[in-house]
């Protein structure tokens, strides 16, 4: 067993680049993939769009509550928005569009196309949401090496502390925390939208840092209930690794304590976070939602929840299917990821 071991440690590492990732398995693997993914996005728009069509009512019951509208109006709009076509009918006319001109349909309260606008509020949501998961990660990973290096001690013990009172803290409880702060604070922290009312006249970099000191808030709300899990997680995959008998041989060689930790056992305790990067990748755009509520955020938080509210039916299928593609990309991605990092893994063994 020993003999094994020294000769995994002693082994050249493998270096990993980018014509090695697109070797072997892995073009195969990615057709297969993306040819699943086109049966799961129509499974996934044909029950998203049941499931919208089983909300009693449509947009036009507020308008027939207004004595004002006539019915002839009401059937105008019905025909013009199409609802008075039946569900299935609706479903596929809408499918037909979206295949043969990339038209996802028209917003029935914004009475503009329904890409036009996800695409003005997709760049806020994404900024929110890269910004907060480049931070997340750059606090819940050191942390969490830091914790299981020193285990037991003060610094692990006062980091677990942290961790606890991070996931007990939802979402909005810090929002209204970080509100409060502004509020007393004033008007150190901005609170609302994403740029100042003399954004224009700033130069480039004056409009840089204007919309990055309006991000400060948002991001830390999310930063604060993300990177508390992530560093239980890391603290735990390492010390696991740890405890491996090749490390304990890699430290009876001699290896210096700092290689036998980020070259030996960080490499292996961090393919379960690859994973989870996968997931997160597919919340950039669904995960900030209560938090753009809160800080009236010009992102997708406040447009598809309106959307939900008036049953603007096209708008909502557009903004489930884009989180649906996102869902499957993030996969792709930390598979992907897994075979970088780890030459072993065989792409076939992952699903």
């Amino acid at each position: 067993m020993t003999s094994k071991v020294n000769r995994t440690l002693n082994r050249p590492r493998q270096q990993v680049s980018i014509s090695h990732l697109f070797q072997g398995d892995t073009l195969p693997y990615i057709g297969k993939r993306l040819f699943q993914a086109v049966i799961t996005l129509f499974l996934a728009s044909a029950l998203c769009f049941a499931i919208v069509q089983l909300a009693p009512g449509d947009y036009l019951d507020e308008l027939r509550q207004n004595p004002q509208v006539s019915p002839e109006t009401l059937n105008q709009l019905k025909e013009k928005f199409g609802l008075d076509k039946g569900p299935i009918e609706q479903y596929f006319n809408w499918l037909r569009r979206i295949l043969s001109r990339g038209d996802f349909g028209f917003s029935f309260a914004n009475q503009r196309p329904v890409s036009d606008l996800l695409w003005e509020r997709v760049p806020a949501t994404l900024l929110l949401s890269i910004s907060s998961l480049i931070l997340t990660w750059a606090i819940a990973i050191p942390l969490g090496i830091v914790g299981a290096i020193r285990q037991n001690q003060f610094s692990d013990r006062f980091l677990q502390v942290v961790s606890y009172a991070g996931q007990g803290f939802p979402s909005f409880i810090t929002a209204l925390l970080l509100l409060y702060l502004a509020q007393n604070t004033s008007p150190l922290f901005p609170v609302g939208g994403i740029m100042s009312i003399d954004y224009p006249d700033l130069s480039p970099v004056g409009k840089v840092l204007d919309i990055g000191w309006h991000m400060i808030l948002p991001t830390i709300a999310l930063t604060v209930t993300s990177f508390a899990g992530l560093q239980r997680l890391m603290r735990g995959q390492l010390l696991d690794v740890l405890r491996q008998d090749y490390i304990q041989t890699a430290r009876a060689k001699g290896l210096p304590e700092n290689r036998v930790i980020y070259v030996h056992a960080l490499r292996n305790a961090i393919n379960p976070l690859i994973t989870l990067l996968g997931f997160e990748f597919a919340s950039l755009l669904s995960g900030a939602f209560i938090t753009e509520n809160f800080f009236n955020w010009p992102g997708l938080g406040n447009l598809v929840l309106q959307a939900v509210r008036q049953q603007d039916l096209y708008l909502v299928m557009a903004s489930l299917m884009m989180g649906a593609v996102m869902l499957i990309i993030g996969n792709l991605l930390a598979d992907l990821l897994l075979k970088a990092v780890d030459p072993r893994i065989r792409l076939e063994d992952l699903r």
